[in-house]
């Protein structure tokens, strides 16, 4: 079912990123008076497909992984003698260039849009507060402290545990010094130290566990919310409120720690201690045994969580109107496209391993995390993605959108394209670049998995 519920959520992100990229093409291209013959929605052979009132196709195809705008091109086929003035080919440089670059425009309005919005309904999350300093890490080398609150880095204003987490992995990788505005108590301070060239680890890099950050957070007592109908949790007679106090006669510190114990036990009995309307009990519980994508066998009792609150004084909320939204949306993406390409800088010259690249299936996974997660975590996993489809192809490439406006460029100050041998080749080590890092991020998927 998890499978089934991933896949569902690539084809709804890349779905909606696809044909958002290909109507930027397809729209500037009607203007530009370019016949459009196909709008494809995914590659290979149509599933559906119709026809509008200009010609153009438009379809929905078996491949899930992209798609295309097809328009009249002299390049690819005779053109009739009275549609050559509707052809790609026809048209200046400046229009194609327009064409071209509409995909990759598409996408970055659409994160703006999706900023607004989001700043618009108002987001709310807990502010970074740090709860421990591991010892020897960079953080305790700048001065790092349990209680701080983080207010901005090396001069720019953060507000969540998001902003810090993009700051830091701006920064992976150098050397020289990193800079903290903190507050401590009602005191204010500023904070610096030596990087000393600290470096990501080469798979799911986490940059606050890796700069030695650790979060604050509430403690969570383990006592049980929602009970499963079904579940083993309700076949023990636990209930919803019981407070678990130890485990095989060893006292329980938190949540986690219950949680452990029901994962390194499947299909074992547990002893609990309980405390249920003030007097204290024993309950027998066998968790079930299940099997994780991984291949790991975890013992699972089918209870959850008594939720807890955040200490108000730690709970933030922005809201915009229509218009402030505006340019917080446009810094929003700004500060994603800049990390794009720090990342991309970081990747090239070895700062970033390349094993962060990642593929479909780690996509895949993300895409369905940010769903179950909700609107806001969704709309923000879009934009961010959309922000990285965008940049990705503008890169001078051949085959991407950035490459043929390369050629184009060329070809206006020239005032005579690039000959056929020229293209055709930039044609080929375009494709084999892409092929080859479409392998390498589906085998990091892999490894991942």
């Amino acid at each position: 079912m998890q499978i089934i519920e991933t896949i569902l959520a690539l084809v709804l992100t890349l779905g909606i990123l696809v044909t958002l990229h290909e109507y930027g093409h397809f729209w500037v291209a009607r203007r530009c008076g370019v016949k459009v013959l196909r709008f494809s929605v995914g590659f290979g052979k149509p599933l559906f497909s119709w026809y509008d009132r200009h010609g153009t196709e438009f379809a929905v195809a078996a491949i899930p992984l992209g798609g295309y705008v097809k328009m009249l091109d002299e390049r690819e086929g005779p053109v009739p003698e009275e549609l050559k003035d509707q052809a790609f080919t026809s048209k200046p440089p400046s229009r194609r260039i327009a064409i071209a670059a509409a995909g990759p425009v598409a996408n970055f309005l659409f994160a703006i849009a999706a900023y607004w919005l989001l700043s618009v309904v108002g987001v709310s999350f807990v502010a970074p507060v740090v709860g421990e300093v591991a010892p020897g890490s960079v953080a305790e080398r700048v001065g790092l402290d349990n209680g701080m609150e983080i207010h901005a880095v090396d001069g720019h204003r953060v507000s969540s545990w998001r902003d810090v987490n993009m700051r830091l992995l701006e920064r992976a990788g150098e050397h020289g010094r990193i800079s903290f505005d903190i507050s401590e108590q009602d005191v204010t301070g500023k904070l610096s130290g030596e990087l000393g060239g600290w470096m990501l680890s080469d798979d799911t890099p986490d940059p606050l566990a890796e700069f030695g950050i650790t979060p604050w957070r509430p403690d969570i007592p383990a006592v049980l919310g929602q009970i499963s109908e079904g579940g083993r949790a309700e076949a023990a007679g636990l209930l919803s409120g019981d407070k678990i106090l130890a485990v095989e006669g060893k006292p329980v510190a938190d949540w986690f720690e219950l949680v452990d114990h029901v994962r390194d036990s499947p299909e074992q009995v547990l002893n609990l201690t309980i405390a249920r309307g003030g007097a204290e009990q024993g309950v027998s519980v066998t968790p079930e045994s299940r099997t994780l994508e991984s291949g790991e066998v975890i013992g699972f009792v089918g209870a959850g969580v008594q939720p807890v609150s955040w200490p108000e004084e730690l709970r933030r909320e922005i809201q915009y109107g229509p218009v402030a939204a505006i340019p917080r949306a446009i810094e929003e993406t700004w500060a994603d496209t800049r990390l794009t390409l720090v990342a991309i800088k970081k990747m090239v010259t070895g700062l970033l391993s390349p094993t962060n690249l990642s593929g479909p299936i780690t996509i895949a996974k993300v895409a369905e995390a940010s769903v179950s997660s909700g609107f806001e975590d969704f709309i923000r996993f879009l934009a961010y993605l959309s922000v990285s489809l965008g940049v990705l192809n503008l890169l001078p490439v051949p085959v991407l959108d950035g490459g043929h406006i390369v050629y184009y460029t060329i070809e206006a100050i020239r005032r005579k394209p690039l000959s056929e041998a020229a293209q055709a080749l930039g044609l080929r080590i375009g494709m084999a670049l892409i092929l080859t890092l479409m392998v390498f991020a589906l085998y990091n998927d892999l490894m991942r998995l």
